[in-house]
């Protein structure tokens, strides 16, 4: 029933009627709303740190007592951490934030995590949409908000890990689960940044880690295949959609967002293609240049999977989310990807706030 009622959002010159689409969202969000909580019920979910629902918060995020009380005058925070041989960690978020609040939760939350972090870093926070002032590495004043947009902080919440030496040494953009947040932390406070990728680092830990499907999961509005993929001639904007087997968190996207019949339709005005991360299956990409799924991959400096990429059509990369993404999010970025919302607005965060208001 409900994608008989859906099905038509889309008319015939591809765009999306609005009157359609406003009672399509409305029903589907209701049922999003509803089946998460019974999807929930079951203990391997409920446990399961990659599963949560990510509409906006209605009570604002307390941060913990823990995180440094700054003036945020980033030289000083980072003399002040390299004085006693610790990193600092910047932390992007807003109040309303439900991946930042998985990070806090389920990351954060765990005793393990938050003894490692106060042990080797401090951390100060940044309101992506905040008033306050900040002075940056180079001694510039500016509002949080600025700083966010300077940075390129897309998304929340966006980590910023400094090592003891005052180099940035990684940016996580996105919540990731806590068994890779900790590697990333690890990573930077055991200077492994200094020597290899963080995907060199973490594909030794992921051979033990690893567990999930052994084939790749399909979907109908996805392209897959082992023959060429000709990604440079398309007058649709590209999605490519990275994956490898034994990846449970691409079978949590499958099983999740990608179920959504909206989702669905709107990933059928792109050109999207799936592509095995580990294998040589041939690709010419976007930009014209001929190689394989792995070298691009390792070329992009891909280190989560599943990783969605997406394109202009003049071959641009737009965005990328290499995180853990449910519908709301994925729901956002796809519009803003189709309504060129990146032409518009500096940041996906500052074209999310415009639709807000």
């Amino acid at each position: 029933m409900l994608y008989r009622n859906c099905h038509t959002i889309i008319d015939h010159s591809g765009r999306i009627s609005a009157a359609k689409w406003l009672v399509c969202l409305s029903i589907l969000c209701l049922f999003w709303l509803f089946s998460l909580p019974v999807l929930a019920k079951s203990s391997s979910v409920k446990d399961d740190p990659l599963v949560f629902d990510d509409t906006p918060l209605k009570d604002a995020l307390h941060l913990p007592s823990w995180f440094k009380l700054s003036f945020l005058d980033l030289q000083e925070d980072l003399a002040d951490a390299r004085s006693e041989s610790r990193g600092l960690i910047v932390y992007f978020g807003r109040h309303d934030c439900a991946y930042c609040k998985a990070m806090l939760e389920k990351n954060w939350g765990r005793p393990d995590i938050r003894t490692y972090t106060q042990r080797h870093f401090d951390v100060i926070a940044i309101d992506v949409l905040g008033k306050r002032q900040i002075t940056d590495h180079k001694g510039k004043e500016m509002s949080e908000k600025d700083y966010a947009i300077q940075q390129k902080a897309n998304f929340t919440p966006t980590l910023h890990i400094y090592d003891r030496n005052g180099k940035l040494a990684y940016k996580l953009i996105g919540y990731r689960p806590p068994y890779q947040f900790k590697a990333v932390l690890e990573y930077v406070a055991d200077n492994h940044h200094q020597n290899e990728k963080f995907a060199d680092y973490y594909a030794r830990a992921q051979l033990a880690l690893s567990y999930g499907n052994k084939d790749l999961n399909r979907h109908p509005a996805i392209r897959y295949g082992d023959k060429l993929f000709d990604l440079s001639k398309t007058k649709k904007p590209v999605m490519v959609l990275f994956e490898h087997p034994h990846c449970h968190a691409c079978d949590v996207l499958h099983g999740g967002p990608l179920q959504n019949m909206l989702i669905t339709q709107w990933l059928k005005q792109f050109n999207a293609v799936q592509l095995d991360s580990t294998s040589k299956q041939p690709i010419i990409t976007p930009s014209g240049k001929r190689t394989t799924s792995r070298a691009w991959a390792n070329e992009l400096y891909l280190d989560y999977t599943p990783t969605l990429m997406f394109f202009d059509e003049q071959g641009n990369e737009v965005l990328r989310i290499d995180s853990v993404v449910w519908f709301y999010r994925l729901r956002n970025v796809l519009d803003y990807v189709l309504d060129k919302g990146y032409l518009k607005y500096p940041t996906f965060q500052q074209w999310r706030a415009s639709k807000k208001n």
